[in-house]
């Protein structure tokens, strides 16, 4: 049994190395400086993807470091979101602000410590989050798992709802200014770059 364990924690460890695509650093200064822009929906409408319904609630748009990436394959929000990136913008882009942050990712959550905050603690909570993202075809899917730690990204769609047949749903926050559970985006993707320096 110890042998088993041992060769699934190896084999694990030779996956996680394989397919991080690594870090990028781009030095201090506040990389992506404006905040998340969200605009409401005119007139409500509804399409199906897959075996769901999406329901769009605001056109989104951010340009963001991202702090963390997180990819999943195994519950069921993956077969919609594969990867969560946690973004941060405006002091949140810093990278001098950034190392002294503790960030990690894993759940479906996004978390962050650290010892002397950097700057004020609700700076930290409204200018970074956690974001679900839904690419709307494949090649969006492709873009999104190329991005790294560190880059600077910018994308575009709608914030949404999501419901199935069975009754499950899942929803996106509708502002930067909560935390905690259900304070996380979930964004059905229509445009993503990696921005280059």
């Amino acid at each position: 049994m110890k042998r088993v364990i041992f060769l699934l924690l190896v084999v694990a460890t030779a996956w996680k190395l394989f397919t991080d695509p690594g870090t990028v650093t781009m030095g201090p200064g506040v990389h992506a400086k404006e905040s998340p822009r969200q605009t409401g929906i005119k007139e409500p409408f509804s399409f199906n993807h897959g075996d769901y319904t999406v329901t769009p609630l605001a056109r989104f748009w951010i340009r963001a470091k991202v702090l963390s990436r997180e990819d999943y394959r195994f519950d069921r929000e993956a077969e919609l979101s594969p990867v969560d990136l946690a973004l941060g913008w405006g002091n949140m882009s810093d990278e001098s602000v950034v190392a002294q942050i503790e960030i990690s990712q894993g759940g479906r959550w996004y978390r962050w410590s650290t010892k002397e905050p950097p700057i004020p603690v609700r700076e930290i909570e409204t200018h970074s989050a956690n974001m679900h993202l839904i690419p709307a075809d494949d090649a969006l899917k492709s873009d999104i798992e190329k991005v790294r730690t560190g880059e600077i990204v910018e994308l575009s769609g709608h914030l949404v709802e999501i419901k199935a047949s069975d009754g499950w749903r899942w929803k996106s926050s509708l502002t930067r200014e909560d935390t905690g559970a259900s304070a996380c985006e979930l964004i059905w993707v229509e445009r993503f770059q990696i921005i280059k320096p």
